[in-house]
């Protein structure tokens, strides 16, 4: 049924984008400019509103593994064929001088490979953490944002989703308040961001080593500062954490839990190649356990170990990222992150990753005469800290990893990708994923993933006064 559901709200809406300008591929509100710096100024009108809409469909499907054993969250042994869709509309609003306002509401459903369990990096990054078959619609995002500006210099800034086209300060104080993914502020990177029109899995579109604060849609409330300059910004958010791990509803708690971020963004050009280094860090307070107090306990009462039994409002997790994109040539980009997080407090918002590293490149069509086209390949390698390793040696479950004992080993993801730009606004991508010791489990896997992505993209812009 929701196959079929898909494959009629993509043909509805490819059948209004061709009436329609059809636009590069959707991006977060501050991943607009390069990573070299910013465009200059223009004399055109700034944009009073703007229109976007994205509409995608992702089929993925894994078969039979060696699993001589699996727990309450393992990745099931045998085939499964899984689907996915997002609608979103993006509205954008001039409210008046340098202050907008941003409305998205979205529809989500589909089903995960069991029940979105059993992967550390999970293959799905447009799948929500708790998978519903029937799509719901909700909001996604809903927030006002100010420039304050220094200086005369200007730079312009082109339309997207949750961007409205105009010139902007160049050295600027910028307040973002309401809803929205604390992703779309942090962590950006012109190759690997964004799972519909790039990398899928959720290791590989943001850094899996952070815990970022979210329901478990992957939004939150909050405040976002940045200070930008031509060459580079400086980030900070404060935003509200969820009541309990992967919930829907919020700590109202803020001065005991909740999530800070930092970030320090340097954009530079080696010859005439973008280049980009990102410094993140953040401390989330939230209402959680520790691993080592969940073994402890265990030992006492001769149970299994628990680390909700553990909990305690106002526990801190913190951690660091290095975020790297560089342009080689014209068409071809490499990129690299790196995470680390202290390892022993529970998993509460993202996924169950506690060290990472990958890299990748993507490279543009424009060689076999497919400038629209872009083939990807990257590696990730994912791993846990040892007492996190021991919790789940002895049966403890962990947000959606656990499969009752583990003989651990890094997990291993290569994902490659081709998306093909088949005809204006419309877009289709094969994957392949092969995922190796699933759970950091060594006795378990490898796993293949192939995948077949659908996606749609418009938008809707004002007349400009001649």
């Amino acid at each position: 049924m929701l196959k079929k559901f898909s494959f009629a709200i993509l043909t509805c809406c490819l059948q209004l984008g061709l009436s329609q300008d059809a636009q590069t591929p959707l991006q977060p509100a501050n991943t607009a400019n390069d990573a070299a710096g910013s465009t200059a100024a223009s004399d055109s009108p700034a944009e009073r509103w703007n229109l976007y809409y994205q509409a995608t469909s992702i089929g993925q499907r894994h078969g039979t593994f060696n699993a001589p054993y699996q727990g309450p969250l393992s990745l099931q042994d045998h085939p499964e064929n899984v689907v996915s869709l997002t609608t979103t509309l993006f509205f954008g609003l001039q409210l008046g001088s340098n202050t907008q306002v941003y409305f998205d509401p979205e529809i989500a459903g589909g089903r995960g490979f069991s029940g979105v369990d059993g992967i550390a990096n999970a293959p799905n990054g447009e799948l929500p953490r708790v998978a519903s078959a029937t799509p719901k619609p909700y909001l996604a995002r809903l927030y006002i944002s100010h420039d304050f500006g220094f200086g005369s210099e200007k730079e312009h800034i082109e339309s997207d989703a949750n961007q409205l086209a105009g010139d902007r300060p160049m050295t600027r104080y910028t307040v973002a308040i309401g809803r929205f993914s604390i992703e779309d502020f942090f962590d950006a990177n012109s190759y690997t961001h964004d799972p519909r029109t790039q990398f899928i899995a959720w290791g590989l579109m943001y850094n899996g080593a952070w815990d970022y604060p979210a329901d478990t849609r992957g939004y939150t409330w909050g405040m976002v500062h940045e200070f930008h300059t031509r060459n580079w910004s400086l980030r900070y958010g404060a935003v509200v954490e969820a009541k309990k791990a992967n919930g829907l509803r919020f700590d109202r708690r803020l001065l005991r839990d909740r999530g800070d971020v930092f970030e320090g963004e340097r954009r530079y050009s080696i010859g005439s190649r973008a280049g980009a280094i990102r410094v993140l860090g953040y401390l989330n307070h939230t209402d959680s356990g520790g691993y080592g107090d969940a073994v402890r306990l265990a030992e006492q009462t001769g149970t299994t170990p628990d680390v909700t039994a553990v909990r305690h409002a106002g526990t801190l997790k913190y951690g660091f990222g290095v975020n790297i994109e560089q342009q080689i040539s014209r068409d071809v980009g490499v990129f690299s992150r790196l995470g680390w997080n202290d390892g022993k407090t529970q998993d509460f918002a993202f996924t169950a990753i506690d060290r990472l590293a990958s890299g990748g490149v993507s490279v543009h069509g424009t060689k076999w005469k497919r400038k629209d086209d872009v083939a990807a390949t990257s590696f990730t390698a994912s791993g846990i800290s040892g007492v996190h390793a021991l919790y789940l040696a002895r049966g403890g479950l962990d947000f959606l990893i656990g499969d009752g004992k583990l003989n651990y080993a890094p997990e291993y993801l290569w994902e490659s990708y081709y998306d093909a730009h088949l005809f204006r606004g419309f877009f289709a991508t094969f994957d392949l994923q092969h995922v190796g010791n699933p759970a950091f489990n060594h006795d378990r896997g490898p796993v293949w993933v192939e995948g077949i992505r659908l996606h749609m993209e418009f938008g809707l812009h004002p007349l400009q006064a001649k």
